[in-house]
């Protein structure tokens, strides 16, 4: 049977752009087809999971199923009109969401073979699942609808990498048909982030993944024999490679995300916005993968927070965020990967974010002693852009390499 890999091959775009012209006729005459919409959206995802990847649909549907009642049995306990809303059962909800992913990425380091849970696009799932159980705690989701969870779950053109979006957003969307004035601009905007996301993942992408970066890898392997910790030019130009070619082809995939939603009437959330440009690690962190930073965010981080200052664990407010901050990106890296350079990867960045929080404290308290200005702006993106980059050496997992192999 055909298989097609999300945004991987030209005929995907072809198979593509033709199951969306009764979508797109239809929203620019008022009217969303949703059984074509549903229709069209099993139809890719079974291309996706089928031929040699049906091991991994069958893993999707049993992943489904599974969270279908576990997000209806969490729904239903709390919106009860005398729910007790009980803080273990919450706790208990979320850690059955999370046991599934947990356990595909942590089966590689008990066994050769990957679990048979997992399946592309897991990861992602997850964070929509635990979600929604956190704001059905919070009381914004008050009840439990099947279509438009499956909708949600299983909207195709992002469930392999994202972006991530929130169910409340996207049901909005979803239930609103736009005006023509409205959905022309999505249709323009959508093909304007097609096309960009060719050029970036197909160019950009190819130059700095296909030929830049294996190149600059030879290099420093050749070079870096008789050095101090194999240093050399080529592993600088590694580290700058990879960076590119991290960015431009995760870009350029959320870029065909994003225009795919748009065909479709629905505003998924961009993923970046111009990194590059960050003057501090974390205004990098608010325009980097945004959908994934501000999940971990706002589920982990700000009830991490507030929950320490609830119960008055750390006294002190530095304290609890530094602490919070190391907790956020530990998982952030072990999330990546159980592999040395992944963990490191992420507390490299909560050591970063702590130091920018102790910087931009000190600067309030000595007003005036440190100048302000273009030079001073452009050093700081200079700085921020170098760190950055060094960052993703480390999770390339190049140094493992290099240093142990």
């Amino acid at each position: 049977m055909l298989n097609l890999q999300p945004y991987e091959n030209p005929m995907y775009f072809v198979y593509l752009l033709i199951g969306l012209i009764p979508v797109i006729i239809g929203l620019f005459n008022g009217k969303r087809f949703r059984w074509y919409e549903s229709l069209f959206s099993l139809v890719f995802i079974i291309l996706i999971f089928d031929a040699d990847k049906w091991p991994q649909g069958q893993a999707l549907i049993a992943y489904v199923l599974y969270n279908t009642l576990l997000v209806w049995g969490y729904t239903r306990y709390r919106t009860k009109p005398d729910s007790p809303n009980k803080g273990w059962v919450f706790t208990l909800a979320v850690i059955l969401g999370v046991a599934p992913l947990t356990i595909v990425k942590f089966t590689p380091l008990l066994s050769k073979n990957p679990s048979i849970l997992g399946f592309l696009g897991i990861s992602y799932l997850t964070f929509k699942v635990v979600g929604m159980i956190m704001e059905t705690r919070d009381g914004s989701i008050k009840e439990f609808n099947l279509i438009k969870f499956w909708q949600f779950l299983l909207f195709f053109p992002t469930i392999s990498s994202g972006p991530i979006d929130r169910y409340r957003r996207f049901i909005s969307d979803y239930d609103t048909v736009p005006d023509r004035e409205k959905y022309t601009e999505l249709f323009s905007k959508a093909v304007h982030y097609l096309m960009l996301g060719f050029f970036y993942k197909f160019i950009l992408g190819y130059l700095f993944g296909t030929i830049m970066y294996p190149y600059m890898q030879h290099l420093a392997l050749v070079a870096g024999q008789h050095t101090f910790l194999h240093l050399s030019w080529g592993l600088v130009g590694v580290m700058y490679s990879y960076s590119g070619y991290l960015f431009f082809d995760f870009a350029g995939y959320s870029l065909f995300a994003v225009a795919i939603s748009y065909f479709m009437g629905i505003e998924t959330p961009m993923n970046f916005n111009q990194p590059f440009k960050a003057y501090n690690i974390k205004d990098f962190w608010n325009r980097w993968h945004m959908t994934l930073s501000f999940w971990f965010r706002d589920y982990i981080y700000m009830r991490f927070v507030f929950f320490m200052m609830k119960h008055k664990v750390v006294k002190s407010r530095v304290a609890t965020a530094a602490i919070g901050y190391f907790l956020l990106f530990g998982i952030m890296g072990v999330w990546h990967g159980e592999t040395w350079f992944y963990i490191v990867y992420g507390l490299f960045h909560a050591v970063l974010i702590n130091l920018t929080d102790m910087w931009i404290r000190f600067k309030k308290k000595h007003k005036g002693m440190f100048p302000s200005n273009k030079f001073t702006y452009y050093f700081s993106v200079f700085l921020t852009f170098n760190t950055v980059c060094f960052s993703f050496l480390i999770f390339s997992g190049f140094l493992d390499r290099l240093w142990f192999h």
